[in-house]
């Protein structure tokens, strides 16, 4: 058996293996989709496949749409060649339960993949055509964060984005000016209506996204590359929108294990590939189940019945709301927490964290029972049952192959608001944070993790962080085993106010953090120590 359109039409084999096939004509909703496009993506890697591709595929199975998506890669070709290509576009999802169970269902709504380069005059052509449909009504991202960054952080543009300035919507190469580039075409024939919907994973992405655009855009006007109309129409709402949203699915590395299991069953070549830009990805995609997407409903030339397929659509401030529920209180805290303490205690899953007593106890008090008290209700969504699924079902997982090491990565970027939100809540509703229990042991645990010694007094690596360095030399001098060490080397980190958000020392809980750092390195054993005493 094999992945693809033939083979697939044999429902019943498939069917015999546990795996459902689409019970629509594939080919036919492709040639829909190629002749009158409604949707484009861009960033066609996992989550968009299983998420969003399902989507899709929920809308044309339930008689709501007849049409898929156009998925554009603008980073990484391999995709295309490797993955898209020779499985005819179908993907096999296969949903990850906490019992150990599994659901697999091949998607076949992604209905034309093409390489979003100008350097590829066929696929470029083609992308032209699609852009210049005014029957289209959305595009879409998932590009992750760093796909919409134009400049460093010393404030002057990257270099591969300089060559993109110069030279104009003719040759663009990296994916917001391959994006403002299509919308520039889409302006100078007919100048159709468009929703421009970043769905990455970061907080205020519609406004990333704008960013990036009208900065393009603007660059190449100043050099007298495009019309001034252009920027006219892309700073008109009623014409180009650009929604913000909120997204949140666990969608890790394909693993080897289902691979060979699925080979076992007799479906050829599963197995995940690296491709040279070293993306790690396969002809499946296994990921949990829980899944959000709420959107700001705001598109100009009208749109897919997402809400049809379990998509929220509100308005911006509710968008805001949720993505602040869920990164400050009801779980990106959370993750951060088993993070750090992961890294410390030796663990490689977080899910084997959520068996450790303490650690089960920390993350409780920090969600349920500290973050309640001044959690941001989007109405949208209950914050009590959303907390209760990322303690019971997500994050206790062990078939989600996600490790602390991953999630530590930029965590001195994310304390600020992971923890500094709650702690100015606090401080607003209360007058101090002097209260809080929890979130201090939190934030002791990263400052202990940043030590890079594990809980017996072996050194281990920290995970990529840009301001690893800043942090490291902040801590400089301070010892395992000797809290005499410390001295006042915590007075600076803890109130930085743009670390955190505010003085923590002014907040009520800089001495208490401090408290618990001596204590956690005070040698072997004493992070257990020191959670078993502050944690009952």
């Amino acid at each position: 058996m094999k992945l693809c359109l033939e083979d697939i039409k044999d429902a019943k084999a498939w069917q015999e293996k546990g795996i459902e096939v689409p019970t629509y004509d594939v080919s036919k909703i492709a040639d829909n989709t190629k002749k009158h496009p409604v949707w484009v993506h861009f960033g066609v890697g996992n989550i968009f496949r299983i998420f969003i591709g399902g989507i899709a595929e929920k809308l044309i199975e339930d008689g709501n749409s007849d049409k898929g998506i156009i998925c554009a890669e603008t980073f990484d070709y391999d995709i295309v060649n490797k993955i898209y290509d020779p499985y005819d576009n179908l993907i096999l999802a296969v949903t990850l339960k906490p019992d150990g169970s599994t659901s697999k269902k091949v998607i076949g709504s992604l209905s034309e993949a093409i390489k979003g380069s100008s350097k590829d005059e066929k696929s470029w052509e083609r992308l032209k055509e699609i852009f210049t449909d005014s029957g289209l009504q959305m595009i879409s991202f998932t590009v992750t964060e760093k796909g919409y960054a134009l400049k460093g952080a010393d404030g002057n543009y990257l270099p591969f984005v300089v060559p993109d300035l110069n030279n104009g919507p003719k040759a663009p190469v990296g994916a917001m000016a391959v994006v403002t580039a299509l919308l520039y075409e889409r302006y100078l024939n007919g100048a159709a209506p468009l929703a421009v919907v970043s769905m990455d994973n970061c907080s205020h992405n519609g406004e990333k996204l704008q960013n990036a655009v009208t900065t393009m855009a603007k660059e190449w006007l100043d050099r007298g590359l495009i019309e001034k109309g252009f920027i006219d129409y892309i700073s008109d709402e009623q014409k180009i929108s650009f929604p913000w949203s909120m997204i949140d699915k666990i969608t890790p590395r394909p693993s080897t294990e289902i691979a060979d299991g699925l080979e076992a069953d007799g479906i050829e070549a599963m197995q995940p590939v690296i491709t040279d830009k070293k993306t790690y990805i396969a002809p499946f995609v296994n990921a949990e189940g829980p899944q959000y997407l709420v959107i700001e409903d705001k598109f100009p030339n009208g749109r897919p019945a997402l809400e049809k397929a379990g998509v929220y659509l509100t308005d911006r401030n509710t968008v805001n709301e949720v993505e602040r529920m869920k990164v400050t209180t009801c779980l990106n805290p959370l993750h951060t927490a088993l993070a750090v303490y992961g890294c410390v205690l030796g663990y490689e899953s977080i899910a084997a964290e959520m068996q450790d007593e303490e650690l089960t106890k920390l993350v409780n008090g920090i969600g349920p029972v500290e973050g309640m008290k001044v959690v941001c209700d989007p109405g949208i969504l209950s914050p009590e049952e959303f907390v209760k699924e990322v303690i019971e079902q997500r994050l206790p997982n062990k078939f989600i192959p996600d490790t602390p090491q991953r999630i530590a990565c930029d965590t001195s970027q994310k304390v600020g608001i992971r923890y500094g939100e709650t702690i100015k809540s606090y401080v607003e509703k209360y007058g101090s944070a002097k209260d809080l229990k929890y979130v201090p042991i939190a934030i002791a645990g990263w400052l202990r993790y940043l030590l890079a010694v594990d809980d017996e007094g072996a050194a281990f690596e920290l995970s990529p962080d840009p301001m690893l360095e800043e942090m490291q030399v902040a801590l400089a001098g301070v010892k395992f085993a000797d809290p005499n060490s410390i001295g006042d080397k915590l007075k600076p980190i803890l109130s930085n106010a743009n670390i955190f958000g505010s003085d923590l020392y002014k907040a009520g809980i800089g001495e208490k953090i401090e408290e618990i750092f001596a204590e956690e390195i005070a040698g072997p054993g004493a992070v257990r120590a020191t959670l078993k005493k502050y944690i009952v």
